[in-house]
């Protein structure tokens, strides 16, 4: 839990305002009394907007509401931006987000490839020679395991039913 300061407008949590009291007894449950001894206002939690793709919410101070109640304000930000390196290299935005979204698309296809091999394997007794002949429909559901790699939507797939 955050608190508001009303002179100065700092945020302090309640461990902070503890400590700057040192010599003070405070009860398990702060009051009005005690928010008016400590001359604070208490910081409400509030929701945080969507973000896109390629952007972060970030803390952004507080805010009144409408109904005078202090609450955490928010900001989207973009995760990236053009920049320079110490080489004199730059790099764009649109460079930065094609390799972490290379980067989440190597591991979601890694992730589904192990999940594939397991399916695979727990059907793999019915190709055994000494198991009764596979199923039409098990053929099918193995070759579609098989294939899923190859499919133009890859690694964003979604499995099929075991018949």
């Amino acid at each position: 839990m955050e608190y508001r300061n009303k002179s100065s407008g700092d945020l302090k949590t309640r461990s902070e305002l503890i400590a700057e009291n040192s010599n003070t007894s405070f009860p398990n449950v702060w009051n009005d009394s005690v928010l008016e001894f400590l001359n604070v206002d208490p910081v409400l939690d509030s929701p945080k907007p969507d973000a896109g793709a390629y952007e972060l919410v970030e803390r952004d101070g507080v805010v009144q509401d409408s109904s005078n109640n202090w609450v955490q304000a928010w900001k989207v930000v973009d995760m990236f931006s053009d920049v320079t390196d110490d080489d004199g290299t730059k790099h764009t935005k649109a460079e930065q987000e094609a390799a972490y979204q290379a980067e989440i698309d190597a591991k979601t296809a890694s992730t589904n490839r192990t999940r594939r091999n397991e399916l695979l394997a727990e059907t793999d007794f019915h190709a055994l020679d000494d198991s009764p002949t596979m199923s039409d429909e098990m053929k099918k559901y193995r070759q579609a395991l098989r294939d899923l790699p190859a499919n133009e939507d890859w690694p964003h797939v979604s499995f099929p039913d075991r018949p």
